[in-house]
């Protein structure tokens, strides 16, 4: 499982021009489920990213976790990050999981998030979003759950 997270002062998801769902500070999570991801996976990165000391306390340091930052998530699917681009010029998703279980995971991993008390928005599993962020720092990471 494969997350890139991004601190943002606000971001958005819309779908076909409606707006889905918006939160202000807090971090965009685009989650990729790869084949042969288990909940131990999404459990590792609920685990990781919740507290993850990645916003400023008083000193503008990196100390502050998500959760106790008070921020929300915004979480968007995204199987292209499970792409492999190594060879020739168009991306391989054989990596990803099938389309049933990665909603699942996707599913799981969101209502974790929830159960960890972070306050969470969601994108719609497999659709054509389109999300707007205003990025802060900027602050992003990559975690790939294989590599714990």
């Amino acid at each position: 499982m494969i997350a890139v997270i991004q601190r943002v002062h606000r971001a958005n998801v819309t779908i076909e021009g409606l707006t889905r769902a918006c939160i202000n500070t807090g971090l965009v999570i685009l989650l990729g489920v790869t084949a042969g991801d288990m909940e131990a996976d999404a459990d590792f990165l609920v685990d990781k990213i919740g507290g993850l000391r990645i916003f400023p306390d008083e000193k503008g340091k990196m100390n502050i976790s998500l959760k106790d930052s008070g921020g929300a998530a915004l979480i968007i699917s995204q199987f292209t990050l499970c792409g492999d681009w190594r060879k020739g010029r168009r991306p391989s998703f054989t990596g990803a999981a099938k389309p049933d279980e990665g909603e699942r995971l996707y599913d799981y991993f969101c209502d974790h998030m929830r159960l960890a008390e972070i306050p969470v928005e969601t994108g719609k599993f497999g659709a054509m979003m389109d999300v707007s962020l205003v990025n802060d720092g900027p602050v992003t990471f990559v975690l790939d759950s294989k590599q714990k």
